[in-house]
């Protein structure tokens, strides 16, 4: 992956901040009588840094909703927001003494676990995920329009087999086209992105088009090219759709999760507080 000189800072700044507590911890944990608590001096400073660290993580969702604040560079709270949000995790540990302790702070602990994970499955395909759509949707469509473009490629459609009927000489010579289209491309293009196991395949539905040539006079070749190069298109909304999907699905978890986890957070330190 290739990292920019931003995250270059935000790198080495968290590799120190995860060095200096590591040496704090490490001889406290060795020399604690009863062993590493949150409850010590160095055992609650570990758990402020680290809720404080996971806050500020939080408010990149705040920052977002609320773009005209203009709390400094997008480009900054998102870098902090992964960087931070990842040290959070050893931090939080160093604070629990890598225990997960009763029901609450088990939860607490399980649920840091999948958002800092859920985080960086999401900064992954985030990076990665952008490359693939541009080598496998060359033809690239504006994601809120897809469903107004698979409604243009019927109407196409319909358009091109009317004007093979009229073209061929005779409606015979245009029967095996019209009765494909209406059989196998029309369910195709109009079934919304359901798995169709003919045209859904390039290789099988290249093959299924040239038989289909074969029948064919030659005036309505150039009407059968369209309508394969139309079955092409949809198929690269379906990937566009499926790649778009799974470029922003994961915040399906990981914001509410995140959500309940800061909002645990302050139960515990309430509780912790109290008792």
């Amino acid at each position: 992956m290739r990292i920019d000189h931003t995250h270059r800072k935000w790198l080495a700044a968290s590799l120190i901040i995860l060095g200096v507590a590591t040496a704090v911890y490490i001889p406290y944990a060795l020399h604690a009588p009863s062993g590493p608590s949150g409850g010590s001096a160095i055992g609650l400073t570990f758990g402020i840094v680290g809720s404080v660290f996971m806050v500020f993580a939080g408010l990149l969702a705040g920052r977002k909703k609320f773009p005209v604040w203009r709390l400094g560079r997008a480009q900054t709270w998102m870098r902090g927001h992964l960087w931070l949000g990842l040290l959070s995790l050893p931090i939080i540990f160093f604070h629990a003494g890598f225990r997960f302790g009763g029901p609450l702070t088990s939860v607490l602990m399980v649920l840091l676990i999948i958002v800092v994970a859920s985080g960086i499955f999401g900064a992954l395909l985030q990076h990665y995920l952008p490359a693939v759509m541009t080598v496998q949707v060359p033809s690239e469509t504006i994601f809120e329009q897809i469903d107004h473009v698979r409604a243009q490629f019927v109407a196409d459609a319909d358009g091109v087999v009317a004007g093979a009927e009229s073209t061929a000489s005779g409606e015979e010579g245009s029967a095996p086209l019209a009765s494909f289209y209406q059989r196998e491309m029309r369910p195709f293009l109009q079934s919304h992105g359901a798995r169709h196991q003919l045209l859904s395949n390039p290789e099988r539905a290249h093959s299924t088009f040239e038989g289909l040539r074969m029948l064919l006079p030659a005036e309505v070749q150039e009407a059968t090219r369209r309508l394969e190069q139309i079955c092409e298109e949809e198929r690269q909304l379906r990937r566009q759709s499926l790649l778009h999907h799974w470029l922003h699905g994961w915040l399906m978890l990981h914001i509410p999760l995140s959500f309940a986890l800061l909002l645990l957070g302050c139960v515990h330190a309430i509780v912790a507080l109290r008792y």
